[in-house]
């Protein structure tokens, strides 16, 4: 693909473009997807696909922000900024894990991690996209939660990111290096209460 410019986000076939490169992103990873692959997938013509992305790198920063809006999207309709820590931390995780060790997310790591030393504005727009806007959400939520009495926090931004990384306690791990690909419910709710009850044992008043 020619090199880096705008994204075009109009025209009817932009979403087809997207949902095309996601599927061949995700079975090909980044280096393998190919220009022609990917068209033939979103069903668009090669001019189509390059008239809304110049550049390949566009097209995999859009694949995978869109999907971390998604799955923003789902936690915040779900999350009452009135409600309790407990029942906020328990929301949020229950979204965030089973979205960590999902194909997608693995596949989207392992791309970041492949391609840092050649395309590092991969890894950065997926960090934008992923952990840097959950950890915004969730500092939004502390300090609320603090002006209540209900938290008690120094350094919120610290805070987010602890309880992220509970989150990836155990089975992202796993996930990561190929030991266990599939994972309960069970195996899921378990990271999920120990992440809650671990958090708040050090910052619930």
């Amino acid at each position: 693909m020619r090199q880096p410019d705008t994204i075009v986000r109009t025209g009817r076939k932009f979403d087809q473009v997207v949902e095309g490169a996601r599927e061949v992103f995700m079975a090909d990873g980044f280096e393998g997807a190919s220009v022609d692959d990917i068209a033939r997938a979103a069903g668009v013509s090669k001019a189509t696909l390059y008239s809304y992305f110049p550049d390949k790198r566009l097209l995999f920063m859009e694949v995978a922000s869109n999907e971390c809006r998604r799955m923003a999207g789902r936690a915040l309709g779900l999350i009452d900024e009135t409600a309790p820590p407990r029942q906020v931390l328990r929301i949020a995780a229950q979204q965030l894990v089973p979205f960590l060790l999902s194909p997608f997310a693995q596949q989207c790591f392992r791309i970041c991690v492949a391609e840092r030393d050649r395309f590092p504005e991969l890894g950065r727009a997926f960090y934008a996209s992923g952990p840097e806007m959950g950890c915004q959400q969730l500092t939004a939520y502390f300090q609320k939660a603090i002006t209540r009495g209900e938290l008690d926090i120094a350094d919120v931004q610290m805070a987010a990111e602890q309880f992220s990384e509970l989150c990836r306690a155990r089975l992202w791990t796993r996930a990561v290096f190929g030991i266990q690909s599939e994972f309960s419910q069970q195996e899921i709710d378990d990271v999920v209460e120990n992440a809650v009850e671990t958090f708040l044992a050090r910052y619930a008043t």
